[in-house]
């Protein structure tokens, strides 16, 4: 039995894929700071009162969305070190 999904990829397919994911999270956490400091600047602009909560919708969404590209960027840090390979 398989203890993951990234035992069959090859060393190169297994780097190429961990660099994938690597640049993929980065962009996502700028997009995710970025995101932050616009709510920011709309709560100090237009203040509390004329702020719709539609508005922290990507706020509460990017986490969602990042948390699992995270757990894959692990599992592949974990495959390639117990193959030891030397990146």
């Amino acid at each position: 039995m398989k203890k993951n999904i990234y035992e069959e990829l090859s060393n190169e397919e297994l780097i190429k894929k961990r660099d994938l994911f690597k640049a993929v999270s980065i962009g996502f956490g700028v997009i995710f700071v970025l995101a932050i400091a616009v709510i920011v600047y709309l709560f100090s602009a237009k203040g509390f009162k004329n702020f719709s909560i539609a508005t922290l919708i990507p706020i509460f969404t990017l986490p969602i969305t990042f948390v699992p590209l995270l757990i894959n960027l692990s599992l592949l840090n974990k495959e390639i070190k117990s193959r030891d390979l030397k990146v």
